[in-house]
């Protein structure tokens, strides 16, 4: 079974940056993984995934440019560098993992993933 904690959520004026963290435990650690967001009043999307190589990453349309998102294996930990935030960037965001091995595969359904943390709240102020 593997353990996923999220960090770094927080408050944050239009036009500032925060940092996610996403932390893996639990046994050693091969998997792709995601970031994916929930608004109040709407479904959990897709936000940005990572191979388990770091090679391949995809990002949502709404934040091509803005996010960067990252890992570093040694740490089982991933990363979503948000920047130049935006109020309707407001959400929980769910770190993902999945749980087969992939080298260079990068995900982008809720269904491909195997593993969630609990969320951490990003609010964007205007």
């Amino acid at each position: 079974q593997v353990q996923l904690v999220e960090s770094g959520g927080g408050l944050v004026q239009a036009g500032g940056s925060l940092r996610l963290s996403c932390a893996a435990s639990g046994r050693t650690f091969r998997n792709a993984m995601g970031w994916f967001r929930q608004a109040p009043g709407k479904e959990r999307e897709f936000v940005a995934g990572i191979s388990w190589s770091g090679i391949n990453t995809l990002y949502a349309d709404s934040v091509n440019g803005r996010f960067t998102i990252s890992r570093d294996n040694a740490k089982n930990t991933e990363y979503l560098q948000m920047n130049s935030l935006k109020p309707e960037d407001t959400a929980n965001y769910y770190c993902a993992a999945r749980k087969y091995y992939s080298k260079n595969g990068v995900y982008t359904a809720e269904d491909q993933y195997d593993y969630w943390g609990q969320g951490t709240q990003v609010t964007v102020s205007s």
